[in-house]
């Protein structure tokens, strides 16, 4: 968040005094940083089952049996 907000400063306050589309090239790449950041944040393994687990051990055992199901390399 501090590298959009250094971005932004600079662009208004410096960069536009000499090349305005670089300034406003500048806030676009400001723009684009957090959505990416949150992507990437947010991404998660095939096997993750982390916000399926509520507690109930027979919800959690239920979806374990559903997991196993697809996967034939426990069956082995």
């Amino acid at each position: 968040m501090g590298v959009c907000l250094v971005l932004f400063v600079l662009a208004w306050g410096v960069v536009r005094l000499w090349s305005v589309p670089a300034a406003v090239g500048m806030c676009v790449v400001a723009m684009v940083i957090p959505p990416v950041a949150a992507i990437i944040g947010n991404r998660r393994e095939p096997g993750e089952r982390w916000w399926d687990e509520s507690g109930d051990p027979e919800s959690d055992r239920w979806w374990r049996e559903l997991d196993d199901r697809g996967d034939d390399k426990h069956r082995q």
